[in-house]
């Protein structure tokens, strides 16, 4: 019989429940994280995780809650509660909801920039002008690069086979590589001029670092040029095998809803897999950042929210 101290281990507040030095911790906490069924949590349970999460952290538990309910009222609020400013977000614009929510070219890049400024390091506020220029600018270089994109693939019929093969199976991915990178950088630019904060090992702040903000901007831009690879790689392998079935020979229209579903499901695979390359509560050396905040604090290590 398995140890359930091992299968469930004692709760720590605000950590994660799976060790985040590793890959497979990491995807483990955000495969919870990003779980489609939090975006059915009602107000009531919400308000019920947060405070059995407050009765905890006061010393006030009821009798008889465990660990394991411990964990799940934490899931439910770190999927829900932005780490930051403390408040909701918005239901398709949390990481749960960016596989349910994602639709066609244009307004799927809509929908990544709002993903992006919704799950971004918040200890700074933003002005409403600034997120309205990112997002304009978000917006118009990514669909300004798919319609590139789209206009090189069409003139690519003109050209001899071996070439136009060339421009169709390779110029895609990275062209929704620079979009994706545009998106995540233009919707938290003011991060790089006005900073973000970055936390000691007792959780209070240190100083607020533009350093600190590059760092957490290309992490996260990284995971946005991973996240669509498996979209291109694995749906046309699985649709090969597939359409030499004898039933989807006899039953063409199926061919694609069928494929419809093999890339979301290659999405729901292809998102855990990109955002667990690097913990969200990211590290970096003191002595990497400004020198005011170098000699502000004893920690050699300090701590930032990269954002998602």
């Amino acid at each position: 019989m398995a140890d359930p101290v091992a299968v469930c281990p004692a709760f720590q507040l605000g950590r994660p429940q799976h060790k985040q030095d590793s890959f497979l911790g990491r995807l483990r906490h955000f495969v919870d994280i990003i779980d489609p069924r939090t975006l059915l949590v009602s107000e009531e349970r919400l308000k019920a995780c947060i405070k059995l999460l407050d009765d905890f952290k006061h010393d006030k538990l009821p009798p008889g809650v465990s660990d394991q309910q411990l964990w799940e009222a934490q899931k439910v609020k770190q999927a829900i509660i932005h780490p930051d400013t403390g408040e909701k977000v918005f239901m398709p614009f949390r990481m749960s909801g960016y596989v349910p929510f994602g639709t066609p070219i244009w307004l799927n890049q809509s929908h990544n920039a709002c993903v992006n400024y919704a799950n971004r390091n918040a200890t700074k506020p933003t002005p409403t002008a600034k997120f309205l220029q990112g997002y304009v600018g978000a917006v118009t270089s990514a669909v300004s690069i798919a319609v590139g994109l789209r206009m090189l693939i069409d003139k690519a019929n003109k050209l001899n086979p071996s070439t136009r093969m060339i421009i169709q199976r390779l110029v895609p991915f990275p062209a929704v590589a620079c979009a994706n990178i545009c998106n995540v950088g233009l919707m938290r630019h003011s991060e790089l001029s006005e900073g973000i904060n970055v936390l000691d090992s007792d959780g209070h702040v240190v100083g607020s670092s533009r350093i600190a903000a590059k760092h957490a901007i290309l992490e996260t831009a990284f995971t946005r040029v991973v996240l669509p690879m498996p979209i291109f790689i694995l749906p046309p392998i699985l649709m090969s095998y597939l359409e030499r079935l004898r039933f989807l020979q006899s039953h063409r229209r199926l061919l694609l809803p069928i494929h419809s579903l093999v890339c979301l499901a290659t999405f729901s695979l292809s998102l855990p897999l990109a955002i667990s390359l690097f913990p969200q509560m990211s590290q970096i050396e003191a002595s990497h950042l400004e020198p005011d905040i170098a000699m502000a604090t004893d920690c050699k290590v300090l701590t930032y929210n990269k954002g998602l």
